[in-house]
């Protein structure tokens, strides 16, 4: 992976502008999409972007060339992004998901709870509601006016300092902002064997059934018809599992299954129809 990451550094500064060309919107299909929709990059829209990365750095020269048309040299970025993804991501991935669904999910029940306003008030604190105007700490001083074209809030594993946005007005507006990163636990986390072990029985199956697609602890007692004492046990014990994920929303809680245990939930199911 060290090779890659070599190769890929100067055209992914750890700060200032990047290629837009690099985060093509077939991304939310998965990562073949948007490597496929990388290699089909009109050069002239490459030649642009790289010409604005030049302008900040000396690239080299394969990067020149890819630049100036070569369009081997795509095909080349591909690959290379490629094998980093399945060393850097792929295998942590799960729990990455479970994370930016945890999010989406808390987001989406806001927006349903409380509107569009609430939504925007309760990002990340690097960002302000001021409506009508979204103020975010931002590398450098720009406005972008959505003329109508609404926003696209996508929540991010690895955007630690400031949420990121395309160059490039003209492209759909896209805000990329971070996701919640909790402190360590102050308690050594189970052994998942451990865990698993614990996760019998017919109540912890109707808790995972309970939460579906997220639901605070007093939501999850009233659903399974169990008390709120005996729904935060059995949360727990799933959390510990790897089944479940946890985020606080101010005095509440909200539970999300993570991948695992929404494929956990599958496979039971399946075996209840079979």
């Amino acid at each position: 992976m060290n090779g890659e990451t070599r190769l890929l550094a100067p055209l992914v500064p750890t700060r200032g502008y990047f290629p837009d060309f690099l985060t093509p919107p077939e991304g939310q299909l998965g990562v073949d999409d948007a490597l496929s929709a990388l290699r089909e990059t009109p050069p002239a829209r490459v030649h642009t972007e790289l010409a604005g990365l030049a302008r900040t750095r000396t690239l080299p020269t394969w990067i020149r060339a890819m630049g100036d048309g070569d369009t081997r040299q795509l095909g080349h970025l591909a690959g290379a992004l490629q094998r980093y993804h399945a060393a850097a991501v792929a295998p942590y991935w799960p729990r990455l998901q479970a994370r930016i669904e945890a999010d989406r999910a808390a987001r989406g029940r806001t927006l349903l709870d409380g509107g569009a306003d609430r939504l925007l008030a309760t990002l990340p604190s690097a960002l302000r509601w001021r409506a009508p105007v979204l103020e975010i700490d931002y590398p450098v001083d720009r406005d972008l006016h959505l003329g109508g074209r609404g926003l696209l809030l996508m929540p991010s594993y690895f955007c630690r300092r400031t949420p990121v946005t395309f160059h490039n007005p003209d492209l759909t507006p896209v805000l990329v902002y971070p996701v919640d990163h909790p402190a360590p636990r102050a308690t050594p986390v189970p052994a998942p064997g451990r865990s698993l072990g614990r996760l019998v029985g017919q109540t912890r199956s109707a808790i995972l059934r309970g939460v579906g697609a997220g639901c605070t602890t007093t939501e999850l007692a009233r659903r399974v018809d169990v008390s709120l004492a005996s729904a935060s046990q059995h949360a727990t014990v799933l959390r510990d599992a790897g089944l479940l994920l946890t985020l606080r929303r101010g005095n509440a809680v909200l539970h999300t299954l993570t991948p695992l245990g929404a494929a956990l939930l599958r496979g039971g199911q399946a075996g209840e129809a079979g």
